[in-house]
């Protein structure tokens, strides 16, 4: 599970999420293309993407539209802020990327970008979605 955020700030949960390593490293998501977080990303070009781990299930859900968000979905919670857009201050790092093209795919729009900024954490425990739940990896 993935959060991205653009300047503005928007943000909602991505969980296809692909990274293609390589000359440059590239970045692969399907998204709502009706969400605030692709007028965002359409605008300034570019988005933040932080992986998500088992403490941050509330922040996924919250993003996701699942879960109550007072105040907007930046409202609660330590936020850093980056030039491709907002990022959770206690997230596993997180990836600055360009937005190369977008493309309807299936329900979703399939988002193409280069990854041109990388700032990772510790190494860190990933939250899973599968099958409509959340799921962890063992340590």
């Amino acid at each position: 599970v993935t959060l991205w955020t653009a300047p503005g700030p928007a943000g909602l949960t991505v969980s296809s999420t692909l990274v293609a390593e390589g000359e440059p490293d590239r970045l692969l998501g399907l998204i709502d293309p009706e969400s605030d977080l692709w007028a965002a990303v359409e605008e300034s070009g570019r988005f933040a993407v932080t992986p998500l781990g088992p403490p941050h299930r509330q922040l996924a859900d919250r993003f996701a539209g699942l879960f109550p968000a007072p105040g907007g979905l930046f409202a609660t919670g330590d936020w850093v802020e980056t030039s491709y857009g907002p990022v959770p201050a206690d997230g596993g790092g997180w990836a600055g990327c360009r937005l190369d093209t977008a493309r309807e795919y299936g329900w979703g729009l399939l988002v193409e970008a280069t990854i041109e900024a990388v700032d990772l954490a510790e190494e860190s425990v990933p939250l899973l979605h599968y099958r409509g739940r959340y799921h962890e990896l063992p340590a």
